[in-house]
């Protein structure tokens, strides 16, 4: 009886781009099959009222100014209170360099913020989330983030990469609101 042999990623439990299979190792990903993204989600404390956090994450135009991983950004459209609607920025972070457009939706209350990807190079898909709570003297703001990569990167580093894209923009917003 004649073994079968495998070579290169297929041999190792990997599919021919290097990435592990949806269904895990040993189980052939299907043509088309994508694994479901996961929320990556953190919280911080910053002394400030609810609504100076938000003006704050409003102003997308300074982004650069402080957020470490923004080279540009630039709102495209406002709703009918001002607010960015749709905005492109330019992000230049360790394993991610692209150029995203985005879709903001702002409640009335302005306890939060959500955004989705309009277009990218890399992204497959993005959403994302601040909600602000006030909190004693200040507001507890969680930062919630879902990247789908159309590029394969192992789960490892992406959730690696987004737990630092969600931790470094919520130390530079508490650093930006208090000073």
């Amino acid at each position: 009886m004649q073994g079968e042999y495998r070579f290169g990623p297929e041999a190792r439990g990997l599919d021919p781009h290097g990435s592990f299979p949806a269904g895990g190792l040993g189980r052939p990903r299907e043509r088309g099959q994508h694994q479901v993204a996961e929320k990556t989600s953190q919280t911080i404390y910053i002394e400030a009222d609810p609504g100076t956090v938000m003006d704050v994450i409003a102003d997308i135009d300074s982004y650069p100014q402080w957020i470490s991983e923004y080279r540009e950004a630039e709102v495209q459209e406002t709703d009918a209170d001002g607010n960015p609607k749709v905005a492109r920025v330019v992000l230049d972070a360790a394993v991610l360099k692209d150029t995203l457009v985005m879709s903001y939706e702002w409640p009335k209350d302005r306890q939060s913020v959500s955004w989705t990807l309009v277009s990218s190079s890399l992204l497959r898909s993005l959403e994302g989330t601040y909600r602000l709570a006030p909190k004693g003297s200040g507001t507890e703001v969680t930062y919630e983030l879902t990247v789908d990569l159309a590029v394969p990167m192992i789960g490892l580093l992406k959730r690696k990469a987004e737990r630092r894209l969600t931790d470094t923009a919520l130390k530079d917003l508490k650093k930006r609101v208090e000073g």
